[in-house]
């Protein structure tokens, strides 16, 4: 019985709390979704550059998080009330994610191909240099066996 009560009880909270009048206002700044969009793009990015190359970042004492909003020129008031407008729409919010997800994984691929044709590039560069030791050597064994067999 007791966990029953429990269970209304959070229902009913859960109710309330999903209840349309505690939709935020929209704010007279919204950012615009697009530019939103791009925002968020651009702090996963920091995100993961923070993960990997923070010494980096410390290095040439970059903010990633002032960093990007100086880019697009807002304030961190103005990015939490249009990123809490945009959140309280859940599909929607999931759609600008997606959205970012998919450039970031496009971006991903691209730069994937692009280091494997880096990589072979290389590899021919490294091979032909190669072949041409190697035909340096044979052409000084030549002129070794030549001047030996005279």
């Amino acid at each position: 019985m007791r966990n029953i009560s429990f269970i209304l009880l959070g229902l009913l909270l859960l109710f309330f709390a999903c209840d349309n009048e505690s939709k935020p206002k929209k704010p007279s700044n919204l950012i615009p979704r697009d530019k939103m969009e791009n925002i968020l793009y651009d702090l996963y990015i920091v995100n993961a550059a923070k993960g990997t190359n923070k010494k980096v970042l410390e290095k040439n004492n970059v903010i990633p998080e002032t960093y990007i909003l100086t880019k697009y020129g807002i304030d961190s008031l103005q990015f939490a009330e249009s990123n809490s407008y945009y959140a309280f729409d859940s599909e929607e919010y999931r759609k600008m994610v997606d959205n970012v997800k998919t450039r970031l994984q496009d971006d991903k691929e691209y730069f994937e191909d692009l280091q494997k044709k880096e990589g072979e590039a290389a590899k021919k560069r490294r091979d032909s240099l190669g072949r041409a030791r190697r035909q340096s050597r044979d052409s000084i064994q030549k002129t070794m066996k030549i001047q030996d067999d005279n």
